[in-house]
């Protein structure tokens, strides 16, 4: 900034104000005169849609000009002073803070605070008087469960960490808050439980974050592109979740939270696979009941990635492999059919994502009406001129309802992208095209790193009790430690004999 530090003259800081900050219709520079300080010229500056104009009226304006508690022997005081007694005589009940420093007062008025000027005085005054319109909390739209809490993050950062707060009332847990983005100076808030945290991590992420230099941070999904481990990489390495719940386990487990001021979505670290295909909802179920479902997300993404591929598989190169009456079914299926069965299937594919997307685009009175509807009178019509087979339009409709059973909704997006590479590989070279995608995705898999966290963790490298939590839901009467792969401070979860027992009988 050209000037530091404020001056003396009131006229002086209003011009450099208007010059710096603008006169935009919604920034007000309110004059005014302290009658307990001999009508001294005064001003308060703020932005109009980001204030609690009650606060402002009844609490800065009438403390003021009206009911001023200043005693009356001090009325002729000058210069500084006059700041330092309204601050201690409490005028305000609002939080307060002294500044001559022109960046923090620019800085504060675009957060929503006020800030008060007397004429002949060389500080100012910031006052708290922000208030959003913003969402209330209510239950997450994409993350929602038949059982558990209902509250979900909203855009304001503020009522986020509260929510989780509300949860956490260990004394150790901490939000270390950051300013990022040169021209947003958006609020980044790192959250953890001290006590728990491993400190290396914890300087990982934190210095990740402070290497961020960019014009703007509008929502988390950017915080995610500049600090995640291996950017080319499909399969995402940070969870993003709207559910308060969800974090504040990750964070009793020794994990970190990311909050984003502006955005619903708190980013966790680090992220390993397993978890991408497990819901919240698990762990407020029987744990057997939690176990099947686990095992059905595992099938369910093994056909949104293969379906389409083995259908081509089996009907191009190893029709040996299907049953007689099936193979006859699907031949006459294809009977008259002109295109390749890969053809059909890439086609079907394409047309099933074009479909998916217009239906998300679309308004939301009609767009589910006509992604379904649409759907449905493409495929029959594609069936009735001949141009795909009956069958096909049953695994690619098997392969697009299993996509929706994965939890999240990044991790769906990503195996949604990686069924078109195995397609390819099928169709070029068979069986051994689809098993080397496999072998490759596999490897790929085992390469990645979330913070230094092996992607595969706990299966690969192994871990006996982390695995209680991974193939299988164990009660939590069993799940005695953290995960290793987190490397809390502090491994032990709950004490040992928990198992409910029966009372014996007398």
């Amino acid at each position: 900034m050209e000037n530091k530090f404020i001056n003396e003259l009131l006229n002086v800081n209003e011009t450099f104000l208007k010059n710096k900050i603008g006169e935009s219709f919604d920034t007000k520079y309110r004059h005014f005169k302290i009658p307990a300080y001999n009508n001294a010229e005064a001003v308060i500056v703020y932005i109009s849609g980001m204030i609690d104009a009650r606060v402002i009226d009844e609490t800065i304006l009438e403390a003021l000009m009206k009911y001023s508690k200043l005693p009356q022997g001090k009325l002729q005081v000058t210069g500084s002073e006059r700041i330092s007694m309204l601050m201690e005589q409490g005028v305000f009940t609002t939080a307060l803070k002294e500044t001559r420093q022109w960046e923090e007062i620019c800085d504060a008025i675009m957060e929503g605070d006020t800030i008060l000027f007397i004429d002949q005085c060389p500080s100012a005054l910031i006052l708290t008087t922000r208030k959003y319109e913003g969402r209330a909390v209510n239950e997450p739209s994409i993350e929602s469960e038949i059982k558990g809490p209902r509250d979900g993050f909203v855009e304001n950062i503020q009522t986020n960490a509260a929510l989780i707060r509300r949860r956490i009332k260990d004394y150790s847990l901490r939000f270390d808050n950051m300013k990022i983005g040169e021209r947003t100076k958006t609020v980044v808030s790192v959250a953890y439980v001290e006590s728990l945290v491993d400190e290396a991590l914890l300087n990982e992420v934190k210095s990740r974050l402070k290497k961020i230099n960019v014009d703007g941070i509008i929502a988390s999904e950017y915080i995610e592109d500049l600090i995640e481990d291996s950017v080319f990489s499909l399969f995402p390495k940070m969870t993003n979740t709207e559910r308060p719940d969800k974090a504040c386990a990750a964070l009793l487990e020794g994990r970190v939270a990311i909050l984003v001021d502006n955005t619903p979505f708190v980013l966790i670290v680090p992220a390993v696979f397993w978890q991408f295909l497990m819901s919240s909802g698990d762990y407020y179920e029987k744990f057997y009941l939690a176990t099947f479902l686990r095992w059905v997300r595992i099938f369910a993404m093994f056909l949104s990635i293969s379906a389409s591929s083995l259908y081509v598989l089996l009907t191009s190169f190893h029709q040996e492999m299907l049953p007689t009456a099936l193979a006859l079914k699907i031949a006459a299926g294809r009977n008259g059919v002109p295109f390749p069965s890969v053809m059909e299937a890439a086609v079907m594919e394409i047309i099933l994502e074009i479909m998916k997307e217009a239906g998300l685009r679309l308004p939301k009175p009609i767009g589910q009406t006509v992604s379904i509807v649409g759907t449905l009178v493409i495929g029959q019509a594609a069936v009735s001129a001949g141009l795909v087979g009956q069958f096909l339009l049953i695994v690619i409709a098997v392969a697009a309802i299993s996509s929706y059973a994965i939890p999240s909704y990044t991790m769906s997006n990503a195996l949604r992208l990686v069924r078109f590479p195995i397609l390819a590989l099928t169709a070029f070279f068979g069986l051994l095209g689809y098993l080397a995608s496999i072998i490759v995705l596999l490897l790929h898999l085992m390469s990645l790193r979330s913070f230094g966290t092996p992607y595969l963790s706990p299966v690969i490298p192994f871990d006996k009790s982390g695995n209680k939590d991974v193939f299988i839901r164990a009660p939590w009467w069993k799940m005695l430690n953290r995960p290793k792969f987190v490397r809390a401070k502090d491994s032990v979860r709950q004490a040992s004999g928990l198992k409910p027992k029966t009372p014996s009988k007398k």
